[in-house]
């Protein structure tokens, strides 16, 4: 067999394994799958903090070198989750959608998993940030901040962009998944996890769970901002939640199902 139908005939065994090890967790017990989605919004929050805190302190001798650095640690978040088997819906999206053509799961239970785990990570990310913002690096936090930069510039933009924006950060973070599904070695995985992750956080794309816990620092620190009205910051959650959908779940997971069916190699 060529290597490319073993490459995908070990995504769809991939993905399938990993739909109904997440689907028995949630029937088994939504207590416990609802906390690893909590920790997964936590560990985004938990790399952004630190993220941020980098920027500020490297942008005070040299201005913009900050972004580097934040864009550097915050991959460590989404290799905590995949080393930790937590739950992240921007994920979820992808296996669950590709697990959805290939028949491994109803698609009225892949919705009810992607509901309940947005909700985890929401929370999750919520309470960590509500934590960080309450901690000495957090306790000052003014306009010149790179967290506060960041967040009133991501409720700056007009829907279209963070709807475009959002399509294009899951495809990153989902080319991130599938790389450590696929690499064969923990150097590789990493390497393409902090590759791809880099990539979309240095665009400053629009990843809904990362949104939730750098606005969380925000919202739960001393600064105060008009922009962070509640109907602002929920729309722009939901127009990111159906944009990441779009790029991970559609132009990911459905469309590499569908090239992964009956083991067909890409280049057939």
């Amino acid at each position: 067999m060529e290597e490319s139908s073993v490459v995908q005939s070990n995504f769809v065994q991939i993905v399938g394994a990993s739909v109904k090890k997440k689907e028995g967790l949630f029937d088994q017990s939504k207590t416990r799958y609802f906390v690893r989605s909590m920790y997964a919004g936590a560990m985004l929050v938990f790399a952004t903090a630190a993220g941020v805190y980098a920027a500020d302190y490297l942008n005070v001798g040299a201005p913009h070198v900050g972004k580097f650095a934040y864009s550097l640690l915050f991959p460590f978040g989404l290799a905590f989750i995949l080393f930790l088997h937590q739950e992240l819906v921007t994920s979820n999206m992808m296996y669950l959608t590709a697990g959805t053509y290939h028949r491994f799961i109803s698609a009225g239970k892949s919705i009810q998993i992607l509901f309940f785990c947005t909700l985890g990570n929401l929370l999750g990310a919520l309470l960590a940030a509500a934590l960080i913002a309450h901690t000495g690096a957090f306790s000052h936090l003014t306009a010149e901040n790179f967290i506060v930069a960041t967040v009133e510039g991501k409720l700056g933009k007009g829907l279209g962009q963070v709807f475009i924006e959002a399509i294009a950060a899951n495809i990153y973070v989902n080319l991130a998944i599938l790389g450590y599904l696929l690499a064969k070695n923990e150097v590789a995985k990493l390497f393409i996890v902090f590759g791809a992750i880099f990539m979309f956080v240095f665009l400053g794309f629009e990843h809904v769970v990362a949104n939730f816990g750098s606005v969380g620092l925000v919202l739960f620190s001393n600064y105060s901002s008009s922009s962070m009205a509640a109907s602002t910051v929920i729309l722009a959650w939901l127009v990111a939640w159906i944009g990441n959908y779009i790029g991970g779940g559609l132009l990911l997971g459905l469309v590499y199902a569908w090239l992964n069916e009956n083991g067909l190699p890409l280049n057939d």
